[in-house]
């Protein structure tokens, strides 16, 4: 377009406001369009490797932050640790990006003497994971009620508004431990179960209360994902997506309370069995 005499040159920005609705339309922090409009919009993923005992037990495609927590999360996950207790020392590596943990030999025996098949897991891509039967969880009795509609939609909201990585990309998992007032431990990851490994250990590591808790993830609620919770003790999840069929079984068994849709108006409120 010509510039009329005297009209002072466009501002070279000015293409790049009005193709997003000008300056004064930016996008609020949690917006989707602002996460879905960013340039070269990445999250890493970088491999890392853990050893029990001396012996190689896992190598997860992770997101590189609270590494920590999320060795801490799976063994408490997997059952090799209940408590911080439980765990003799957890040693990085130097040179790679990798734990040696010590823990108790019960530990490990337990581990071992379950009947676990190698599986390829629900994840993103090609995951391999030990996961036992889910008609081997013990029955128990309901662990609690997860909060009204609202409360839990006021809950997600909080999520969604403090990740960074997701605000940024719209790319990750999120993942969050709550009293069902406010978010105790919050965690985003490339994969969902890591994302939901690392806010269990960083409860762990902070000897916070885990048991009677619930857990908010973003992604769908898989038999794994359910197995973690159920070994943490949470009584309930709760997703904007769904939960497994597989999932539900170990809910039900175990007395969680798991929440489809959670998001919506009308909450999927899958109970355990009475």
């Amino acid at each position: 377009m010509k510039r009329k005499p005297g009209e002072p040159p466009a501002s070279p920005l000015s293409a790049t406001e009005r193709a997003s609705g000008g300056e004064d339309s930016r996008p609020a922090p949690g917006s989707r369009r602002g996460r879905m409009q960013a340039d070269s919009a990445l999250v890493e993923e970088l491999p890392v490797w853990l050893e029990v005992n001396g012996e190689p037990a896992v190598t997860w495609m992770c997101t590189p932050d609270q590494l920590e927590e999320l060795a801490v999360g799976w063994l408490h996950g997997e059952g090799y640790i209940d408590s911080a207790d439980d765990l003799i020392r957890l040693r990085p590596c130097a040179t790679d990006l990798g734990f040696w943990a010590d823990v108790k030999p019960a530990g490990v025996a337990r581990v071992k003497g379950e009947d676990r098949k190698r599986v390829l897991a629900s994840g993103c891509g090609a995951v391999s994971t030990l996961l036992a039967d889910p008609n081997t969880v013990a029955h128990a009795p309901a662990r609690g009620e997860a909060p009204a509609a609202e409360r839990l939609r006021a809950l997600f909201k909080e999520l969604f508004a403090v990740g960074e990585r997701y605000n940024e990309t719209g790319g990750i998992h999120a993942a969050a431990l709550t009293d069902g007032e406010r978010l105790r431990h919050h965690a985003e990851d490339i994969g969902r179960h890591n994302a939901v490994d690392k806010v269990v250990g960083a409860a762990v590591l902070a000897r916070d209360v885990i048991t009677g808790r619930g857990l908010l993830v973003t992604g769908r609620i898989s038999a794994e994902l359910a197995f973690k919770a159920a070994r943490a003790g949470v009584a309930w999840v709760a997703t904007p997506s769904v939960p497994s069929t597989l999932a539900l079984t170990i809910a039900r068994r175990s007395g969680m309370l798991l929440v489809g849709r959670a998001v919506s108006g009308a909450p999927h409120l899958h109970r355990p069995e009475p």
